[in-house]
């Protein structure tokens, strides 16, 4: 199996101690990125379970050799540790209870031991006790100790018992530790040498509001927290009576009368409490940066900001495109990373606040008005080229490549800013693309204002050049006056189109000119009406073009109509359905026709052109159907029924099965096969055209399937198996290549581990075609154009051009 399309944003990342690789919590794995590249290096797999936490083990002094690892928590109720340059799990702990957060703040006094004597390393955990009997209280999500160095829970050590998981953050020093309760802060001072009975000193902060995040400063006694409301409140030497002071930590502006406590609440254990206020909604992103100076801020509105932190003054980074989520700071100081709610990670250049690199996921499913929830093109496929597209809340198409996991690119579809704080005006409906990725045709809907000013227009695209995106050929307003429309497809050979609405007609679309191939360059065309048809004034709510084009299939409510698209002529009605029709497919080029229609009696049918007659049917709810272009087979994702008398459904319903794959051949009405898969609500299915260079033979049976059956759940995660080995109990294997850019984190020596990589060529050539955004061969070629004030030192030049030259050896180290 291919899998991928996990979330980049479910918990922080963070970095190395080197700066130079970024470690993700993507699913059970941590991904790990290059700084340099954004790409992806290597992952961490081992969980069985969500990832929720990773620490980097510091390095306690610049030669280290501890420079890489870390420890890792999950759902799965085991805290590991790991070499992530190998990468090599070394040690397990498990707990048997799910870890929501985790921070070790004794990693620091541990590297600093120097008698030979291995201290006790502890952990302290956000868990959740599933295993609470109903006589127990209701409150069972605790802050637990755990010795990390013997295996175990500290024994009776209950730090705090809260209403839900919480976040835990820990100041840069591992000083302090804190976590948020509704409208209380928590926090703990850690002693100098922690062992499991050690008293741990706590003091509470209150506020009026519900509070979303905190931050330690990294030098003083300063904690910053942003509530619901878009405040952030700034509490100044806190825990001054609670707390010891030879903790070498500067008071931060104590004030000498205790009566004097400007802003604190009650009997709060702070010298002073400041409110800023700049965000319209909940905080979501606080922390300082390195040395203290600035604190930043972030939230809905899509805007980094950056408060001085004695003066209050603001800066900003605006434009982000999507709400914020995490920010994290490295050891070195001019980088940075900030997490967007869009699955994407942005690597900033401090302190200009410049976007250097992004490493973008799946875009995660955004919410659109009900009326448009049913529509069944979530996705679409290019089944030759092995992407799939998604609509995005910014008004844009994401195509997304399966074979290699990451961002092709994006096609903004309505020339819009995206506010995150206004309401959706515009929604894309419809998309879809032509059997060969040339075209595309999207529909999009603007809400009527108080009733005026709604509009429904369709756009064709056209592939530009080298297949990097989609260039906008027609706009097309009002395509059936006022009404919707349901459907799009495209002619399998010609240029050619057919839009269907609910008003109930559909109309035949036709380039103008025609339009060169995908590589090639883009000529002057237009799209115009070329047919019009309808049948009773019935609803057309589903239409599709067989194999070679010579028949349309349009459904009207609940009958097939069958056309003549050359002279738009009818000629025969098939049907007829308990509920109007959502999607008509032809399988491959056979004469046979699946439909499926969804409501109260969702039905899933199979029709013979030939006999014009129904062949047989089901009575399930199906979410995709997905044809083999050349054969005979079909794939359907279908939802379980909430309550069923098979015993096998309702396992598989209590193993968070949801959803089935049903694989049907044509001349059987019995599936050949089936999966049971999770979070099938929303889910879509295509094949996938298998192209070997994309393998390089790394298939597990040594033979290349025809085609890969792609699965993508309701959360955008999805798997890419071959569905004809009908003999395995699970999906046969086919692996992906190794991720590329690896060789540009591993094997470094001489002036690029001293001074850092130049750009160089890269000696795979066949990877070139995987990593469009690699250096290029010739980088002498690009190194030596630019503004002379710009330019690096001519040595710095020189000795790129001339390691371009020579070939590279793997160096041989001997025992």
């Amino acid at each position: 199996m291919i899998k991928g399309g996990k979330s980049l944003v479910s918990s922080p990342p963070v970095f190395s101690n080197d700066a130079k690789k970024l470690l993700v919590c993507t699913g059970c794995t941590v991904s790990i990125f290059s700084t340099s590249t954004s790409l992806q290096i290597t992952e961490l797999e081992g969980h069985t379970a969500l990832v929720t936490s990773v620490v980097v083990v510091p390095a306690f002094t610049p030669s280290s050799k501890i420079l890489c690892y870390c420890w890792t928590s999950s759902l799965d109720g085991t805290v590991r540790y790991w070499d992530f340059s190998l990468p090599e799990l070394m040690k397990t702990v498990d707990i048997r209870l799910p870890i929501f957060s985790m921070v070790i703040p004794g990693i620091l006094s541990q590297l600093a031991e120097t008698d030979g004597k291995t201290p006790n390393l502890f952990a302290y955990l956000s868990v959740e006790n599933t295993k609470i009997q109903d006589d127990q209280p209701k409150v069972h999500r605790k802050i637990l100790k755990c010795n990390l160095t013997k295996s175990r829970l500290a024994a009776g050590v209950i730090l705090a018992e809260t209403q839900q998981p919480e976040l835990i953050t820990i100041s840069s020093s591992g000083k302090f530790f804190g976590v948020r309760n509704k409208r209380k802060l928590h926090v703990w001072e850690v002693i100098a040498h922690d062992h499991e009975g050690a008293p741990i000193k706590k003091i509470t902060l209150h506020h009026t509001k519900n509070l979303t995040v905190f931050a330690f400063h990294p030098t003083e006694r300063i904690v910053a927290a942003g509530d619901v409301t878009g405040r952030i409140l700034i509490w100044r030497s806190f825990g001054r009576r609670t707390f010891s002071m030879g903790d070498g930590l500067m008071n931060g502006r104590a004030m000498n009368n205790e009566d004097e406590r400007p802003g604190v609440r009650g009997d709060d254990d702070a010298d002073s409490c400041a409110t800023w206020h700049w965000h319209s909604a909940e905080v979501k992103v606080l922390s300082f940066s390195s040395d203290g100076a600035y604190l930043f801020s972030g939230g809905k509105e899509g805007v980094l900001v950056f408060w001085q932190l004695d003066t209050g003054k603001k800066k900003f980074l605006p434009r982000i495109g999507s709400p914020l989520l995490y920010f994290a700071t490295s050891l070195d100081p001019s980088l940075s990373s900030v997490s967007c709610s869009d699955n994407r990670i942005h690597l900033l250049k401090m302190p200009s606040m410049e976007i250097l690199k992004s490493i973008s996921g799946i875009k995660l499913p955004c919410s659109f008005p009900e009326i448009y929830e049913g529509l069944h093109s979530r996705f679409i496929f290019d089944q030759t080229a092995g992407l799939v597209a998604f609509r995005t809340e910014n008004y844009c198409i994401q195509f997304y490549s399966l074979f290699d996991d990451r961002e092709n690119f994006e096609v903004q579809i309505c020339e819009r800013n995206h506010q995150p704080s206004d309401d959706v005006t515009v929604v894309v409906t419809l998309m879809v693309l032509s059997p060969d990725g040339s075209m595309m045709s999207t529909a999009e809907t603007k809400f009527p204002e108080e009733g005026l000013g709604g509009l429904v227009c369709l756009k064709f695209w056209t592939s530009g050049s080298q297949s990097k995106g989609f260039i906008l050929s027609t706009i097309i307003y009002e395509p059936h006056r006022d009404a919707g429309i349901s459907a799009i497809a495209f002619h399998p050979t010609r240029h050619m189109a057919v839009s269907s609405s609910y008003g109930g007609d559909f109309k035949i679309w036709a380039c103008s000119h025609e339009i060169q191939q995908r590589d090639q360059t883009l000529q002057n065309s237009g799209w115009t009406c070329h047919a019009v048809g309808s049948y009773k004034r019935k609803p057309m709510t589903a239409a599709t073009f067989s194999a070679d084009g010579s028949v349309l299939a349009i459904a009207a409510e609940t009958v097939i109509t069958i056309w003549d698209p050359e002279k738009n002529v009818l000629v025969a009605v098939i049907g007829e359905t308990l509920e109007p029709i959502t999607m008509l497919s032809f399988i491959g080029k056979s004469e046979y026709l699946v439909s499926a229609s969804r409501g109260s009696k969702s039905q899933l049918s199979l029709w013979s052109l030939s006999k014009l007659s129904e062949s047989w049917s089901y009575k399930l709810q199906a979410e995709a159907v997905a044809c083999v272009m050349d054969g005979s087979y079909f794939a359907v994702l279908t939802l379980l029924p909430r309550s069923s008398k098979h015993t096998e459904l309702t396992e598989t319903k209590i193993d968070g099965r949801d959803g089935a794959i049903l694989l049907f051949n044509v001349g059987e009405p019995i599936p050949v096969t089936t999966w049971f898969v999770k979070k099938a609500k929303g889910g879509g299915l295509a094949f996938i055209h298998v192209n070997s260079a994309s393998f390089k033979g790394n298939v597990s049976d040594g033979k290349l399937p025809p085609a890969l059956l792609a699965y993508i759940n309701g959360n955008h995660e999805y798997v890419l198996f071959n569905p004809y080995n009908l003999e395995a109990h699970e999906p046969s294997m086919v692996v992906r290549e190794k991720p590329v850019g690896i060789e540009d984190e591993t094997g470094k020596f001489g002036y690029a581990s001293i001074y850092g990589a130049l750009p160089e060529f890269d000696a795979k050539r066949n990877q070139t075609e995987l990593a469009p955004l690699l250096p290029s061969e010739k980088p002498w070629e690009t190194i030596f154009c630019g503004s002379s004030h710009n330019l690096p030192p001519i040595t710095k030049l020189c000795s790129a051009f001339l390691e371009s030259l020579l070939e590279k050896r793997t160096p041989v180290i001997s025992d």
